[in-house]
């Protein structure tokens, strides 16, 4: 190689590498460059992570500042309260306390934080802190280390030393903390004793008062009775107007004097809660009727009615206390006639089976008056003690005031509860409820009419006196033509032949006597039944004329009509049968089957047929089909239940429906019997011998082979 290619190559060389190096000092430039911005970057970043560490720093600082001031004052707010207070950790050691708590170890240096639960229950007892009563010390702190123990800690009442009392309630935390708090009870127990004392110290004083009015009141209704029996003897023997007048007051005073002693003996027995039942069997009826009578002649001098409504399926005799019944009833009654200057009393007895057994009855009564009423604000008053309703109205009236309040205790006594309705210037309902069993075997017998009876007139120009009587013959299966004077009677006597006349004495334009004898001058030669609530009204002026009492017992009203209207031969009648059914092919077959018995028998082809047929056929047994087109059998039956107003119809419903079950629907629709189709002609003639009624034709030929 020459010299001058060396030299080139040499150049070439020189050439390259001062490149490289030109390269190399770029990319090292570069390099710097981005390590500098990076070291910028990051310089920035480092000013601001102190900056928002001095910040945090800042904020920690104030908030470790709030939270000291917080406990501080949390705890300054503990240390002033009366109660202790103190905090234990998850092993039974003490973190804090106030100095409430503390107090109660009297100094002791050994209960401060750090001491151990267990060791304040042996400080308690060694030291005499508190009273363990009847446990041994040892008793105490097992009964109070199990109760720490358990999942809920129940408050417990501690005696101290000085006869102090703390109430301890204690909280587990969520950690297993316990937060205890040391009530001072002490004030609240002494109250607690004091009241118990005064109370005790008040029945006592109670009890005496009672027994003294008791004592005073046996005392004094010994010479009353005296004084009241005397006075009946000078009633009875001769004297002069003057005299009389002096001897009715004595006695009628004497009488008021002791309802007051009787109200005050019996205040006296609910105040020492010896007010008791003495329970007999005994007729409600006629104890009813006993109290109305006894008031009657006071209702009768006021020109008032004094009426009874005693249900006419009710039972009579019941298991009770009839001595009570009737000291509710007259205070309650009484009451009523008392403040009632016009109008009527009204004494209304229902009732119905009360729970699975049918004797175990609840009987209602409401005594219902036209009376002056009680305003709406002192409607609860009445019932309070010495309570009576003061404004111009009834400050003429006297009375004790204990009347109702002792009505209500003993219908209370009775199972029962008392209420009234009222408004002033109309008058008063006061309804109450008792519970009492009727008398089982002691039913008593059916009330009936004499057949034949059909047509009554009750003439009575009193609208309650003639919805009584209507109701109850209504029930006994006659609808009397009713009329309110003598007039209309006379009227209605011309066009229909009457059975039987009742008529009241008070009659509107003529008393009932004399429309009585108007009516026989006219050629009306009926029997009659004068009512009156004078106290002789049960004399028998002749054999077609009978008076009664218009309080009389259902018994009594029923056999004085029977003894007026013995029973007539009624001609024989053939039963009569209705049977609604839509489909042609079942009318055919009852049609068949009852071809052979002696009856009338008449179809309706859907519900609405079978109700009017019912109206106008009177039929004595109904075979209802349920499914019927415009009105199925249930409401057919519903209506027909509906409309009637004496003893029901037997209604036998007739389906194909035979599930367990079925049955129970129809009865309550009001169906008595029920047959399942295909309908079998034995079951068909069973049933119809069972229901078949009085005063028909027998049903069955001598051939029936059945």
């Amino acid at each position: 190689m020459t010299a001058t290619n060396r030299l080139l190559e040499e150049r070439r060389a020189r050439l390259s590498a001062e490149r490289l190096l030109e390269q190399k000092q770029a990319e090292l430039f570069a390099a710097n460059k981005k390590l500098g911005n990076h070291a910028q970057k990051l310089s920035e970043e480092i000013v601001e992570i102190r900056d928002e560490n001095s910040r945090v720093r800042s904020d920690l600082e104030r908030a470790t500042l709030k939270a000291g001031i917080a406990e501080r004052r949390l705890w300054d707010s503990i240390e002033t309260i009366h109660d202790g207070f103190a905090v234990f950790d998850n092993d039974g050691q003490l973190i804090a306390a106030n100095r409430s708590y503390i107090a109660v170890f009297d100094g002791l240096e050994e209960v401060t934080v750090g001491v151990s639960y267990v060791r304040i229950l042996q400080l308690l007892t060694e030291e005499g802190i508190v009273d363990t009563g009847d446990m041994s010390s040892a008793e105490w702190r097992a009964m109070m280390t199990q109760r720490w123990q358990a999942d809920v800690i129940e408050p417990i009442t501690l005696r101290l030393w000085n006869d102090s009392y703390i109430k301890l309630m204690d909280r587990r935390g969520g950690e297993g903390d316990m937060v205890s708090l040391a009530l001072d009870i002490t004030d609240t127990i002494r109250y607690e004793k004091e009241l118990r004392a005064a109370h005790a110290e008040a029945e006592a004083a109670t009890r005496a008062k009672s027994a003294f009015l008791a004592n005073m009141s046996h005392e004094i209704r010994t010479p009353m009775n005296g004084v009241v029996g005397m006075a009946e003897l000078l009633q009875d023997s001769e004297l002069t107007e003057e005299q009389r007048l002096y001897v009715d007051t004595i006695k009628s005073s004497g009488e008021a004097l002791l309802v007051i002693i009787n109200d005050v003996l019996d205040y006296s027995k609910i105040e020492a809660e010896k007010l008791t039942l003495n329970t007999t069997d005994f007729d409600l009826e006629r104890c009813v009727h006993e109290v109305v009578m006894l008031l009657q002649p006071i209702a009768r001098d006021k020109g008032i009615e004094l009426l009874i409504d005693y249900d006419m399926f009710l039972p009579a005799g019941f298991h009770g206390d009839p001595g009570r019944i009737r000291q509710v009833l007259t205070n309650i009654i009484g009451n009523a006639v008392k403040f009632t200057s016009e109008g009527h009393v009204l004494v209304r007895v229902t009732g119905h089976a009360d729970g699975e057994n049918p004797l175990d009855m609840k009987v209602h009564i409401a005594i219902e008056d036209t009376g002056i009423g009680i305003p709406e604000t002192m409607v609860e008053h009445v019932f309070g003690q010495f309570n009576q309703v003061e404004d111009e109205k009834n400050r003429k009236f006297e009375g004790t005031g204990l009347g109702l309040a002792i009505s209500k205790q003993l219908v209370g006594l009775m199972d029962g509860e008392i209420w009234v309705e009222s408004e002033v210037d109309v008058g008063s309902c006061f309804g109450m409820y008792i519970r009492m069993p009727a008398l089982e075997g002691q039913e008593a017998e059916p009330l009936n009419l004499p057949s034949g009876l059909q047509h009554v007139l009750l003439v009575k120009d009193d609208q309650v006196t003639r919805t009584i009587v209507s109701k109850q013959l209504a029930a006994l299966g006659v609808e009397p033509d009713i009329c309110a004077d003598s007039e209309s009677a006379s009227a209605l006597a011309e066009e229909t032949d009457y059975d039987l006349l009742i008529v009241d004495l008070g009659a509107a334009t003529r008393d009932g006597e004399t429309l009585v004898a108007d009516l026989r001058r006219a050629g009306m030669t009926v029997p009659a039944i004068v009512m009156s609530s004078a106290p002789n009204a049960a004399a028998k002026d002749e054999e077609t004329i009978l008076h009664l009492q218009n309080t009389a017992m259902r018994q009594d009203l029923v056999g004085l009509i029977h003894d007026l209207c013995p029973a007539k031969e009624v001609p024989l009648r053939k039963m009569r049968v209705l049977a609604a059914d839509d489909n042609r092919t079942n009318r055919l077959v009852l049609e068949k089957m009852l071809k052979g018995l002696d009856i009338e028998l008449e179809f309706a082809t859907d519900g609405n047929e079978a109700v009017a047929g019912y109206q106008a056929f009177a039929p004595d047994l109904i075979f209802m089909d349920i499914s019927m087109p415009h009105k199925d059998g249930k409401e057919a039956t519903r209506d027909i239940r509906a409309m009637e107003t004496s003893h029901p119809i037997p209604i036998c419903a007739v389906t194909a429906h035979a599930m367990d079950g079925d049955a129970d629907p129809l009865r309550e629709a009001g169906l008595d019997h029920y047959l399942t189709k295909p309908v079998r002609k034995k079951a068909l003639y069973e049933l119809i011998e069972n229901v078949m009624p009085e005063g028909v034709l027998p049903v069955f030929p001598d051939a029936q082979d059945g």
